[in-house]
């Protein structure tokens, strides 16, 4: 019985150890990871946070953490107190940056199926099936990256030729607004809480499966997400903040089958 008492013991001793020891090493590799790359600090999410919480009382629910430079945005918040008044215009979930741009000031708070369009931009909406807006998955205050496909005719008779290509042509777009087509707001994941798994919404149900995608773009670029919309087709990628950016280009068929 002694012998099996100390037997125990000197496991939970190693395995105390153990789990010290791991720790430790993960930290080290952590800073070893972060050792000659020019750092910021700012804030990350921690805890989820409701859209319309006040700035002044997100303090619980964010931490300053170091993060390479390349992966700073230019509106990530390194001081809550310049952020005064405002509330967050969206939902912010854990280990995304707090960005200026998703708090907005009390009055222009328009609740979870709208937000605020930024200064000097303008809304313009896109008529688009479910399976061009990831599933129906995409909300107000979501940013997605916008894929512009479009064909090309030349020639005539037997000489014609068509071309088509397809590019990543715009990243991480606000959404402002996103409804279905008869009208009824598409409310977040967490709005729909309580139904069944593979349950419509009444709004669903009365829905011909299309959304209108509401978007704020310069006016150049909202030019040419009409003429996209006029000429060719648009699928919407769920692109968050920290998403990488990039495109290889205009794709076509000998791209695809490299």
């Amino acid at each position: 019985m002694k012998a099996r008492l100390l037997g125990g013991i000197a496991a939970l001793v190693i395995a105390i150890t153990g789990t010290v020891l791991l720790i430790t090493y993960v930290q080290s590799a952590d800073a070893r990871a972060m050792a000659g790359t020019e750092t910021q600090e700012v804030f990350v999410v921690q805890a989820d946070i409701a859209a319309g919480t006040p700035a002044s009382e997100i303090g619980g629910a964010v931490v300053k953490k170091p993060l390479p430079k390349s992966a700073v945005t230019g509106d990530s918040v390194t001081d809550l107190a310049e952020l005064g008044s405002k509330v967050t215009g969206v939902s912010l979930v854990p280990g995304e940056q707090l960005l200026s741009s998703r708090l907005v000031e009390p009055e222009s708070f328009l609740g979870p199926s709208r937000v605020a369009v930024p200064e000097g931009m303008q809304e313009i909406s896109l008529k688009l099936p479910i399976e061009r807006v990831v599933g129906g998955k995409i909300t107000a205050g979501d940013t997605v990256g916008v894929f512009i496909s479009l064909t090309d005719s030349t020639g005539d008779g037997e000489s014609a030729t068509e071309s088509a290509g397809t590019q990543l042509t715009f990243h991480k777009v606000l959404v402002t607004a996103a409804q279905f087509s008869n009208g009824s707001p598409a409310q977040p994941d967490a709005a729909k809480e309580g139904e069944s798994d593979g349950a419509l919404s009444s709004s669903e149900n009365q829905s011909d499966g299309t959304y209108l995608i509401t978007v704020a773009r310069n006016s150049v670029e909202a030019e040419r997400l009409v003429y996209a919309a006029e000429f060719g087709r648009i699928y919407l990628s769920k692109e968050p903040a920290e998403a990488t950016e990039g495109n290889t280009g205009v794709v076509d068929k000998t791209k695809v089958f490299r």
